[in-house]
């Protein structure tokens, strides 16, 4: 993953150009919009994050205008629009995990990781957030870690340690 500050140029590699392309192929001449989210998937795969200026290079790259793609980068809260962690952690927090305890990782969390929901750690290892169903209602309390979208069931404190302490050796 790339670092990548607000402002600062952003180039799509020729393997990313050519991943962009194989998803614009789906679609009708002239339809190349309805490629936006696949290809806003893949930017912010290989950035991090969804900056201005990576937006409006996708809008170009599109042909669009570029308040088409901030619109839906910003309707979706599955795209960052400011810099996360290298592992986003991202707990359920709808009714079935809060019952069995969500909550309570939430705020471990915070503790743990020493920032609060959306920030990042000095090292730029963690972010956390809560965020709605993860469709794991019986496996509750339940958290993501992106972009591959890894599923961990059945939280408890210490288990969410442990995961921290496995992530930071990967690293």
């Amino acid at each position: 993953m790339l670092k990548v500050e607000e402002h600062s140029p952003v180039e799509f590699s020729a393997d990313l150009i050519g991943r962009f392309d194989e998803i614009i192929a789906r679609y009708p001449g002239g339809k190349q919009k309805s490629a936006l989210l696949p290809i806003l998937h893949l930017v912010q795969a290989e950035l991090g994050w969804l900056s201005t200026t990576a937006m409006d290079k996708v809008a170009a790259y599109l042909q669009i205008r570029p308040i088409e793609v901030y619109e839906v980068a910003s309707f979706y809260t599955m795209y960052f629009l400011k810099p996360q962690g290298k592992f986003m952690l991202e707990v359920c927090r709808t009714g079935p995990c809060c019952l069995v305890g969500a909550e309570k990782i939430l705020d471990h969390l915070e503790t743990r990781l020493g920032v609060k929901e959306g920030e990042v750690t000095p090292d730029g290892l963690f972010s956390f957030r809560g965020v709605e169903c993860l469709a794991a209602c019986g496996y509750g309390p339940v958290l993501q870690i992106g972009p591959e979208y890894t599923f961990y069931e059945n939280l408890t404190t210490e288990s969410v340690d442990q995961l921290i302490e496995d992530l930071k050796k990967k690293s």
